[in-house]
């Protein structure tokens, strides 16, 4: 059960090198949609060659007409493409720190909803008041270490609410993908299959964002500011496979909550680490006394809804 644990984490860890990598394409395609179509691209160009490799038969004829394309092929993928572009979407209206909080809200409940009522085949786990308590402290360890100190209040509080609304929603997404996903791989019998399946429903839906949104797939290899395009830009859709593979295969493991909170866990504690040593160009944030109060209340929260 350790190794489980500390497999999240590390699958965790790589969304923010994930973000940080992408962040740096859309200097050069001037699309947060087209440097995320490219990501996915890549991601699933590289699960094809990996699932092409082990497992040939699933690209013949008569795999595919022994399954049943139900919903669990198409919706995890663009449920991916929906939280991506629900982010996008918020930023502008929350800022940084209120969007992580509202969308990372919403993952929580609905992962605590999936294992508590057996949604989307999950194993159903008993709320307890001890849970309760759990989610309580996650809920506070999540604010503390995003609270940004003298932050502009919202000139309309009435206005930013039905944003937060949205925001909570949006937050559905993962966890839901993660139980579908899941559904998928044991569906399919490949955790690698069931990414390759979602990362190009996810590909195929960006580009034609891309295409309805820019009109264009032009790609600049050159930016004054920033220099020569580096390939290690085009990593990024591989680190996402290692996010949403491992979840996949955690799901039946620990639970549509626990998957969901043990990657946020190693997210923020990669982000931490990114902004205190100033990695990939990030701007330099060192730790702090509440960062650290913030993930211990995180861990206290974790253990509470596992273990009762």
């Amino acid at each position: 059960m350790l190794f489980l644990f500390l497999l999240g984490l590390v699958a965790g860890m790589v969304v923010p090198v994930q973000t940080s990598i992408n962040t740096k394409l859309v200097r050069y395609t001037h699309s947060s949609f087209y440097s995320s179509a490219i990501s996915f691209s890549v991601g699933a160009l590289f699960l094809f060659v990996v699932n092409l490799m082990m497992s040939p038969g699933r690209f013949t004829p008569s795999f595919f007409a022994g399954q049943s394309l139900n919903y669990t092929w198409f919706v995890g993928g663009l449920l991916g493409v929906l939280f991506l572009t629900g982010n996008l979407l918020l930023f502008p209206k929350l800022g940084a720190s209120l969007t992580v909080i509202i969308t990372i809200a919403g993952q929580i409940i609905m992962g605590v909803m999936i294992d508590t009522f057996g949604w989307l085949g999950a194993k159903t786990e008993p709320f307890t008041l001890l849970k309760l308590l759990g989610v309580i402290l996650l809920f506070i360890g999540i604010i503390v270490m995003n609270y940004v100190r003298n932050q502009p209040k919202a000139e309309q509080s009435s206005a930013v609410l039905p944003w937060l609304a949205i925001g909570f929603v949006f937050g559905f997404g993962p966890p839901i993908q993660t139980a579908i996903n899941s559904q998928l791989g044991q569906q399919v019998h490949s955790s690698l299959f069931a990414s390759l399946i979602s990362f190009t429903m996810g590909a195929i839906a960006l580009i034609i964002i891309t295409a309805c949104v820019n009109r264009s797939f032009k790609l600049s290899t050159y930016e004054p500011d920033v220099g020569k395009i580096k390939p290690v830009y085009f990593i990024g859709g591989v680190l996402g496979v290692v996010f949403v593979t491992v979840n996949i295969i955690l799901m039946p493991h620990l639970g549509a909550a626990l998957t969901t909170i043990v990657g946020m866990l190693g997210q923020m504690l990669m982000g931490v680490i990114i902004d205190h040593f100033g990695i990939l160009g990030a701007k330099r944030n060192r730790i702090n006394l509440r960062k650290i109060l913030g993930i211990i209340c995180i861990f206290i929260g974790i253990v509470l809804l596992r273990f009762f």
